[in-house]
């Protein structure tokens, strides 16, 4: 990283740590622990010392000579990565992936009490490297991936190719319309039942749940995992959506930092819902 872009980063952890100084909306006791890390280490959207056990270089990438593409090993699995991707790009995208999924992470979709059961019809929008999703693959009964970045299609193919028979990758995008970019998940799934879905949509989160109303609805149970920190006010829009639904929800553990200009800088990483 350059002198400029070390310079940046430092203002920019500064300006945080004076807004959280002086904000009364944060529990006490965590706002204090997040300032501590703030003050002692590297400004990082997970301001928590799990962070430190996730080292890129510790990361093993392979090569498929045969498919052109690069790959590490997700719980004995194979996760492609972009055809242009280098190495050391990969090492530095596993690991991060890895750090979100910690235990002790805001970013972990999964709880010992919430999490995709055997035999589930499941949809995952947003699937980018599909990680969550190589995770599950072996247990559901289907499996919808949803992504529109043309790069992570060719290596979701790959990854998903030994389970082709129940993963089904939609080129599109999630939203509260039709077109030839987008679909509405109601009409998507109009003659199916889904058991979960998960959304990590960069902000459009709000408007996909505008678009599956009638899903929201259904009386059969179904767990929601939908990301909460990508707008300044989605975490109490979702939540608000979710419960006049009937959902039970719950925020992930702890918050994230959000490093551009719009506070809140501290945000509930994800909001998580079942009926």
């Amino acid at each position: 990283m350059g002198f400029y872009k070390r310079y940046k980063k430092h203002q920019s952890k500064l300006k945080i740590i004076r807004y959280l100084e002086k904000d009364t909306t944060y529990d006490t006791a965590e706002k204090e622990m997040i300032l501590h890390f703030l003050k002692n280490n590297p400004l990082d959207v997970f301001p928590y010392d799990f962070i430190r056990k996730y080292n890129p270089e510790n990361i093993l990438v392979y090569s498929d000579k045969e498919k052109g593409l690069k790959y590490v090993l997700h719980e004995d699995k194979r996760l492609y990565f972009k055809r242009k991707w280098s190495e050391k790009k990969i090492k530095g995208s596993y690991s991060r992936l890895l750090m979100e999924q910690d235990p002790e992470s805001p970013h972990r979709y999964e709880t010992p009490d919430f999490y995709v059961q055997e035999g589930e019809v499941v949809a995952d929008a947003g699937v980018a490297e599909g990680n969550f999703a190589l995770s599950i693959v072996e247990k559901v009964k289907k499996l919808y991936l949803f992504e529109v970045d043309e790069e992570w299609l060719e290596a979701l193919d790959a990854t998903f190719a030994p389970w082709k028979e129940k993963v089904v990758i939609v080129h599109k995008y999630v939203s509260d319309k039709n077109d030839d970019k987008q679909v509405k998940l109601d009409d998507f799934f109009k003659d199916e039942t889904i058991d979960f879905l998960k959304a990590d949509i960069e902000g459009a989160e709000v408007q996909m749940l505008d678009g599956c109303q009638a899903l929201l609805s259904v009386k059969h149970p179904l767990k929601i995992i939908v990301c909460a920190y990508h707008k300044p006010n989605d975490a109490d829009i979702l939540n608000r959506m979710l419960t006049e639904k009937g959902f039970q929800t719950e925020f992930s553990k702890g918050y994230m930092i959000f490093k551009r200009k719009q506070s809140p800088y501290l945000r509930k990483g994800l909001i998580r819902g079942r009926k």
